[in-house]
């Protein structure tokens, strides 16, 4: 493995990580204020909302966001400027008319959504200036697939910086100002912002290299983007409406309160993750696209990411399995006490999660876009099917058992659709730690549920010792300076011990 791919992976990551480390600070006190100003029925609506948006920008987008970043990388690597050029016009043009006509059916659609999806035809004006974030949302994605093919790594981090700090403030001003009538329009100005910043961005690349393209030459573009495109839309729709499903059953069985329990424990896991699994959109995919011809390079690539996502998740996953109740107390409020029953499921999935993100991304490097829209169906069938079946037995808990049980199938699913086409075999280094980690979670979800403190004292004490085995392996890893080569070599005994062993 390469020195020099291991760097370019943890500087990847601590780029992109150190930006989400400071958007999950101004999240948290985000959703603090949306909790304690609204309570759960307040952060339940939010997660609701946002879910809508996701699902109609998902739709409107025809994926051509993740199929943008393909071809970007792609042209950047093999074309040179001129081909980046022509995709980055097509990408553009695509895009903003895509925007345009998913904005102007989602207002149409308005009513309709309030009625079937909110239950609250009260809420049609709400829904109807929703259709802004939906366009805006779009369009940002095309300013995002430039910069992720282009690997413009702090350029993301800036906008993601940006767009969290701005978008927060003026968010929680908002709803300070007004209440709950200022909840709109704390969720669009986050899209406003990160689409203003965005085209800050990709103004200072300048304008695109070549001749302007033709409408034939675009039309040829855009029926290629868009016959890969909307495979991966359809996945990503299946993902988004599995998600909004989930939250519609649970609003429907339980009410709004459940709804906000559900949505405070997933906003925890999908951020904190964002630090570990952030790099791989922005940074890995690209990397990936251009090897995956090359089984051997392939296989190499999504081995290292994998050990570096495990080892740069496995001491905050433990922490926070063990301090799961504080967490939850610190971030909302006493109302959300079964949230954390939710969370200890989550963060058990997690594991395997990270496991198979770098997987799944060897499926869209591919092309294989009918096999990946195969294995997100089925693991929102899952999910989706484990919730519907777990609210009337075991209540909201249910959502975090459903989300186990999905990567528990998701996981196998993707080693072998994804890795069979790259001969992918998980290095012993690799399975090891998996194994360490799981084994870890485990016994501190055990030791919590029956004693709070004894979970905190574990969860945080081989969270300091996984964090210590991390930095040791990482510095390994990344041929770091003395001070850090000698921590390494003494973890590259540890291990060699631990292997022999």
């Amino acid at each position: 493995m390469s020195d020099s791919s291991y760097r370019t992976i943890l500087r990847s990551s601590s780029i992109i990580g150190g930006a989400q480390v400071i958007n999950i600070a101004v999240g948290i006190l985000k959703v603090k204020a949306v909790a304690v100003l609204l309570g759960p029925a307040g952060v339940g609506l939010v997660g609701l909302y946002l879910s809508l948006i996701q699902t109609a920008s998902s739709i409107a987008a025809m994926g051509l966001g993740t199929v943008g970043t393909r071809q970007i990388a792609a042209a950047h690597a093999k074309g040179g400027d001129v081909a980046v050029g022509r995709t980055r016009r097509a990408l553009f043009w695509g895009t903003m008319l895509l925007a345009l006509i998913g904005a102007a059916l989602f207002w149409l659609a308005s009513g309709w959504v309030a009625q079937m999806i909110l239950a609250d035809e009260s809420r049609t004006n709400d829904v109807a200036w929703l259709s802004v974030a939906v366009a805006l949302t779009v369009a940002a994605g095309s300013q995002s697939a430039l910069l992720t093919g282009l690997r413009r790594i702090g350029d993301l981090a800036r906008i993601s910086i940006g767009a969290g700090v701005v978008g927060a403030a003026l968010g929680v001003l908002a709803l300070w100002l007004w209440g709950a009538q200022g909840l709109i329009a704390m969720i669009l100005i986050a899209p406003v912002v990160t689409f203003l910043l965005g085209h800050l961005y990709v103004t200072r690349l300048g304008p695109p290299a070549g001749p302007p393209i033709r409408l034939p030459e675009m039309s040829r573009e855009w029926h290629v983007m868009l016959m890969l495109g909307f495979a991966f839309m359809l996945s990503g729709l299946v993902t988004t409406l599995g998600h909004l499903a989930a939250r519609t059953l649970v609003q429907r069985e339980l009410g709004a309160e459940a709804l906000g329990q559900f949505q405070g424990a997933w906003a925890i896991g999908m951020t904190y993750l964002g630090v570990v699994l952030g790099a791989m959109g922005t940074d890995y995919y690209p990397r990936l696209t251009a090897v995956i011809g090359d089984h051997k390079a392939a296989t190499r690539l999504v081995n290292e990411q994998t050990e570096v996502a495990l080892l740069l998740c496995a001491p905050v996953l433990l922490g926070m399995l063990g301090l799961a109740p504080w967490v939850i107390k610190l971030l909302y409020t006493a109302e959300f006490g079964p949230a954390v029953e939710i969370l200890r499921w989550q963060l058990l999935g997690d594991i395997l999660k990270v496991m198979s993100w770098p997987l799944g991304f060897v499926l869209l490097a591919a092309g294989a876009g009918k096999t990946f829209i195969a294995t997100e169906s089925l693991g929102m069938g899952v999910f989706v099917l484990g919730v519907f079946i777990g609210l009337p037995l075991i209540g909201v808990t249910a959502t975090g058992a459903a989300f186990l049980a999905l990567y528990v199938v998701y996981l196998p699913l993707v080693w072998f659709l994804g890795g069979r086409r790259i001969g992918f075999r998980w290095t012993r280094a690799v399975k090891a730690q998996a194994l360490m980690l799981m084994a870890a979670a485990v016994v501190v979800d055990i030791a919590a549920r029956w004693s709070e403190t004894l979970g905190a004292v574990l969860g945080l004490g081989l969270a300091l010792v996984t964090g210590t085995w991390a930095l040791m392996r990482v510095s390994a890893m990344a041929g770091a300076g003395d001070s850090l080569c000698r921590i390494a070599r003494l973890g590259e005994r540890i291990k060699g011990w631990m292997i022999r062993r």
